[in-house]
């Protein structure tokens, strides 16, 4: 696959050259499948604090923020369980690690008591080398959630 790529004609930046293609402006969409739609809902409703924007009887959107050009970046949630060939999800074996949502560093403290209100346990990090200050829960299917802000000082 990788030749047929290259075939093609595509630059890959290496530590060599600085040459890149930059067609991409922001990240549009993020998409989960999920066994309980409706709990999955509530937590990125009432826990994280998205916006929903539609729901509809197997999906829900919620609005993360203003995207590029107009297109709103989105969480999409998906219940895949109406599909024949369908087996579920487990969080333990999906290659999604993790996701995370950028907060205002003035909210970090305000945003760890509240998570922690909801009788979640919070992990906190410090990634010194990009400076960010991460909070981490675990929705109700068991993946990871992060909040993260931008830290001068870390």
């Amino acid at each position: 696959m990788l030749r047929r790529f290259l075939a093609r004609g595509v630059i890959m930046p290496t530590s060599s050259t600085n040459e890149r293609h930059m067609a991409i402006r922001g990240l549009g969409e993020i998409a989960l499948r999920v066994n309980n739609l409706d709990a999955m809902q509530k937590f990125y409703e009432k826990v994280i604090g998205l916006q929903l924007m539609t729901r509809v009887p197997n999906c829900a959107f919620f609005r993360i923020a203003d995207g590029y050009g107009g297109h709103t970046q989105v969480l999409a949630l998906f219940d895949r369980s109406q599909n024949p060939n369908y087996h579920g999800t487990d969080a333990a074996t999906s290659t999604v690690d993790h996701i995370a949502f950028e907060i205002a560093l003035t909210d970090f403290a305000g945003e760890k008591k509240r998570l922690e209100a909801f009788g979640l346990q919070v992990e906190t990090t410090e990634h010194a080398w990009v400076h960010w200050r991460s909070l981490y829960v675990i929705n109700p299917e068991g993946n990871q959630v992060e909040l993260v802000c931008y830290d001068g000082s870390v």
